[in-house]
């Protein structure tokens, strides 16, 4: 085996000349110059050379010490990801070598644990969305909500995509971004009253992508949404929260053709916002369009049961021209969280943990409207996140919440300029109604504060 050897100057600049530009900072151009750390040395780390490892391990501690976790302050923070209690056993299992450190499972004869992990977590995700087939699970949530308008385009052909408004911001963008590379075009379906409106649909309408529930938490009427779809010869695909599910009629007896999520909230932490693993359920005909990999059972020549890749549709493994997605792994260690947590609930414990959500969150909602300066964004039903309208400055609202250790929730402005005075607050069984109480005092302070003119302590 040959050493390494680095680029030489004379490389570097043969490749940049190649590429077309002089430098190495010019392909950073277009990040924010605010963004951008200019020197490791000496710079915004303080960390010149000549430094022990104590000394280095001292400055990253201090440094880690200055951002504020969900375990350090009472946050109602959701809009996508939220702070659910993750059980013991999850790490106790995950982090077995057998799980942690093994590779792609080519090899079904050696890789029957991981193949039938897959193989398990596909048969929860098929009962959750009502939905017959599942993959083995995709990058995050919103790259499966792209993967399934790529599903629908090549399925019919169609040149267009009806997105409701109330789907994440990150999978609108996603979606948006994909679509300019097939040559098709996104139109938004606007919010009424909270819920999708869909305008007139034609005939070169691919796929309606509806959320459920949506962005601002109101719960859509999925069955009539997916019946418009269907008379139009659209697909459906709905992003779905998982754990309302247990509640809601499921994709699949909606009429839902592709029935996506982030199933960050099914065992998997926060953590700084990844990783985390998007699901990815769908109709028998769509089977073989399907992105990823699709671990299936068999038996073997003794009639014992056993488990195989069944299908690969990366490019990898079949013709470019004729592959359905590059998706080159599945996200395997963070699905296998997803379905321990699913067994450890089981199927009761998951309709109480939502159950509670609900009956927390109804409280929440009328315990925050109580408030002067406070009311709902809209009346529809909710589950787990509401929205509300404040008579006050969002941002400075919240600031002044933060400094009192609660942060209430998402600000709407951030991706719905029609909502200034929107703010997105999410409840789960973490917050309890003496935490909810909490926020209606500091909320209510901090709104009344704004409204007399109060300034903010410095």
């Amino acid at each position: 085996m040959s050493s390494y050897v680095s680029a030489t100057a004379e490389d570097r600049a043969e490749m940049l000349a190649t590429i077309g530009v002089s430098s190495i900072e010019d392909l950073f151009t277009d990040i924010p110059a605010g963004l951008r750390l200019e020197s490791v040395v000496d710079g915004a780390l303080g960390i010149g050379p000549g430094h022990s490892e104590q000394e280095v391990y001292e400055e990253l501690r201090a440094l880690a010490a200055r951002n504020v976790s969900a375990e350090d302050e009472l946050s109602f923070l959701g809009a996508g990801m939220y702070d659910h209690y993750v059980p013991a056993l999850i790490d106790s299992i995950i982090e077995r070598s057998e799980f942690l450190t093994p590779y792609t499972p080519y090899q079904p004869e050696i890789s029957q644990g991981g193949l039938q992990a897959m193989f398990e977590y596909q048969t929860a995700i098929s009962e959750l969305t009502g939905l017959p087939v599942s993959n083995a699970s995709v990058y995050e949530g919103p790259s499966a909500v792209g993967a399934a308008g790529y599903v629908a385009k090549v399925s019919n052909g169609r040149s267009r995509f009806v997105i409701s408004r109330g789907v994440h911001p990150h999978s609108r963008e996603t979606v948006r971004t994909l679509a300019r590379g097939w040559g098709t075009e996104v139109v938004e379906a606007p919010l009424r009253a909270g819920a999708t409106v869909l305008p007139e649909l034609g005939d070169d309408v691919s796929a309606v992508i509806v959320q459920q529930p949506n962005f601002l938490g109101a719960v859509e009427d999925l069955t009539g949404l997916a019946a418009a779809a269907r008379d139009a010869g659209a697909l459906t695909i709905c992003a779905c929260d998982p754990l309302p599910l247990a509640l809601l009629k499921s994709p699949g007896e909606c009429g839902v053709d592709i029935a996506v999520g982030e199933g960050q909230t099914l065992g998997n932490r926060l953590d700084f916002g990844g990783p985390s693993f998007g699901f990815f359920a769908a109709t028998d005909a769509l089977l073989r369009r399907m992105p990823g990999r699709i671990a299936g059972e068999t038996r073997d020549v003794d009639g014992k049961r056993g488990f195989v890749l069944t299908l690969q549709t990366r490019e990898q493994h079949i013709r470019r021209e004729k592959a359905t997605s590059n998706i080159c792994t599945s996200q395997a260690l963070n699905a296998l969280a997803g379905v321990i947590y699913l067994s450890w609930l089981g199927r009761r414990g998951i309709v109480e943990l939502t159950e509670l959500m609900l009956k927390r969150t109804a409280y929440a909602r009328e315990r925050l409207t109580s408030i002067d300066g406070v009311s709902l964004l809209h009346e529809r039903p909710v589950v787990r996140e509401l929205a509300l309208r404040l008579d006050a400055p969002v941002a400075r609202v919240i600031d002044r919440c933060l400094a009192a250790g609660v942060n209430p929730g998402y600000s709407l402005a951030r991706d719905y300029p029609e909502h200034q005075d929107g703010l997105l607050v999410a409840i789960t069984e973490r917050r309890t109604r003496a935490d909810i109480d909490r926020l209606a005092d500091v909320l209510g302070a901090a709104v009344a504060a704004e409204r007399s003119g109060v300034r903010v302590p410095a």
